[in-house]
């Protein structure tokens, strides 16, 4: 048979317009970014909640932090644990100050992590030292924040209150994060696009679609069912370790739920495009589960996704063009939510190719750290090491 690259470039523009058709229409409408604005219901009794604060070297952030979380308009009983992760900034000395300072400092307490055990990564094993320091407690709730996030004062109370009234064993929010740099505008919204992409909160939230993410910046979780899974030992070695914890809760028969919010927002800034870069490289090929196969298709995946409906728009001869212009302008309009909940102008929603482009580099950048042992780095640790003889 003889090759027709015309007839192969419109079965591809085709193959590349059903691809949109799927992600537009059939994957749980992901690109609408539904924002959390459900008013919380009052509750007959409001359960007793612990907050857990991994802190490593946040002295920038960590009293701003801490202060939202005393200003919470919480109805019931709530306590706050800041561990110390081994910081060598002051953090541990800027929370006790930000807590006596504040009226409520008495729910305040700043606990020092012991030394990292083999096998835990870093931030599990931050929250897992909490979670031991509010032993004797018996909180029904657990909740997970950032020491970079500075909540809206009803956060807690919406997210117990969605909790309770809906049943949940984990609820989530995908706090705001910063979009002000250059690098931020450009590749900081496509963050938030291809998150929901992989992990559409309506499937999240349905009994019987097998998704399960959360966003770890900010996690609600209930005691018991904490107890139920092994606790977080039974995911010490994640290094996606939110998406993990939802993962195994929802396969333990838990209901969980993931929204997201421009009322919390993260602090952590990204002045660079290098440090984006290495955001995206800390857990991309462990997304990927360190497979050399998945990487290849990603790459490819990620090409004739999000590249080729441009190429074919500026190169492409009908019916490919047209094909590949419909296809573009799926992946803009869908885009262009994200955009708008940035509050961006709608130009930026034609940049989604290079951002593409740069998360595919940051991917293959991930797997070649990983090859070279310095894989998941952060806050100086390497938290995914290469197995011996791992080749796949």
């Amino acid at each position: 048979m003889s090759f027709h690259p015309i007839l192969a470039t419109n079965l591809l523009a085709l193959l590349v317009l059903v691809i949109w058709l799927y992600l537009a229409f059939l994957r749980g409408n992901f690109w609408r970014l539904e924002e959390d604005h459900l008013e919380p219901k009052p509750l007959q009794k409001w359960p007793h909640v612990v907050v857990v604060v991994p802190a490593r070297n946040e002295a920038a952030t960590v009293a701003r932090a801490v202060i939202s979380l005393l200003g919470q308009n919480y109805p019931g009983e709530f306590e706050i644990i800041v561990v110390d992760d081994h910081s060598d900034d002051g953090t541990a000395a800027l929370a006790r100050k930000a807590a006596e300072e504040a009226v409520s400092a008495a729910r305040t307490t700043v606990h020092s992590a012991a030394e990292l055990p083999q096998g835990w990564t870093g931030k599990l094993w931050a929250l897992n030292e909490g979670i031991s320091a509010a032993s004797g407690k018996a909180p029904a709730f657990f909740w997970f924040t950032d020491a970079d996030i500075v909540h809206a004062p009803d956060t807690l109370r919406r997210l117990v209150s969605r909790a309770e009234t809906e049943l949940l064993d984990l609820a989530s929010l995908m706090v705001l994060l910063q979009a002000r740099t250059f690098p931020e505008k450009l590749l900081i919204p496509p963050f938030l696009y291809f998150f929901l992409m992989l992990y559409p909160p309506r499937w999240i939230a349905d009994l019987h679609k097998r998704t399960a993410g959360a966003a770890g910046g900010c996690i609600l979780l209930r005691r018991a069912t904490l107890e139920r899974i092994g606790g977080l030992a039974s995911i010490r070695n994640q290094v996606i370790d939110d998406c993990a914890l939802a993962n195994v809760v929802k396969k333990a028969g838990g209901t969980i739920w993931m929204g997201v919010t421009r009322s919390s927002i993260s602090l952590r800034e990204y002045k660079t495009f290098a440090e984006i870069r290495d955001l995206i490289a800390r857990t991309a090929f462990t997304q990927l589960r360190h497979s050399s196969v998945l990487l290849v298709a990603t790459l490819i995946g990620l090409f004739v996704t999000f590249l080729l409906p441009w190429i074919l728009f500026f190169v492409g001869e009908d019916p490919a063009w047209l094909l590949g212009s419909t296809t573009a302008s799926l992946m803009t309009v869908t885009f262009l939510f994200t955009v708008k909940f940035y509050n961006r102008s709608a130009i930026w929603a034609l940049t989604l190719p290079f951002a593409a482009a740069f998360y595919g580099y940051a991917t293959f950048l991930s797997a070649v750290r990983y090859w070279l042992g310095r894989g998941a780095q952060w806050k100086g640790r390497s938290q995914a090491q290469r197995r011996s003889g791992s080749t796949s």
